[in-house]
């Protein structure tokens, strides 16, 4: 028996292995460069907002959210970045799955600047075919999806990523 040809063998097998061992996303899971799900909420003054139309205009930030420790931690980052970009053509939303007492006294004391609207069964959740919370989702002028960001960074890493992205999506300089 020759074993001149087993280290391409090998190599064949191992290359083979790889390959069967990628993940692949499920079929039904949103993923970077699809285009966003066909989406309307109404905000809290009943108000349809229609992400095709936003998303007509410009970039849109998405953040599916609730009113945890760690996402109330984090809204001044998100704050911050709707502040930064608002005037370059992003739109900010917020999605709260939260009763509306409870987002409309939380919107109040945090003094939220940002469109936002209540989702308190989740449908949107399903809609954006995620479970995690919160996931920011920012989705370039047109519809297609640049990022997705899931669960909660109260140290601002994950902010401050999705703003180098805004930054590069609005043709605005990178800020520091």
């Amino acid at each position: 028996m020759t074993y001149r040809f087993l280290p391409a063998f090998v190599l064949l097998v191992l290359a083979l292995m790889g390959r069967a061992e990628e993940p692949s996303r499920p079929a039904d899971k949103l993923a970077v460069g699809d285009k966003a799900p066909e989406f309307k909420i109404k905000d809290a003054s009943g108000k349809v907002i229609d992400l095709a139309e936003l998303t007509a205009k410009g970039p849109v930030l998405l953040r599916l959210t609730c009113g945890c420790s760690g996402c109330d931690k984090e809204l001044a980052y998100f704050q911050a970045i709707h502040e930064a970009y608002k005037d370059k053509g992003l739109t900010s939303l917020a999605v709260f799955k939260e009763p509306d007492d409870k987002v409309a006294k939380y919107v109040k004391e945090k003094k939220l600047n940002m469109l936002y609207a209540v989702d308190a069964k989740g449908a949107s959740w399903d809609v954006f075919q995620t479970k995690a919370m919160p996931t920011n989702f920012l989705i370039k002028k047109g519809g297609k999806i640049l990022s997705i960001a899931e669960g909660c960074d109260p140290s601002g890493l994950l902010a401050k990523k999705l703003s180098q992205k805004i930054a590069e999506t609005v043709d605005a300089k990178k800020e520091k």
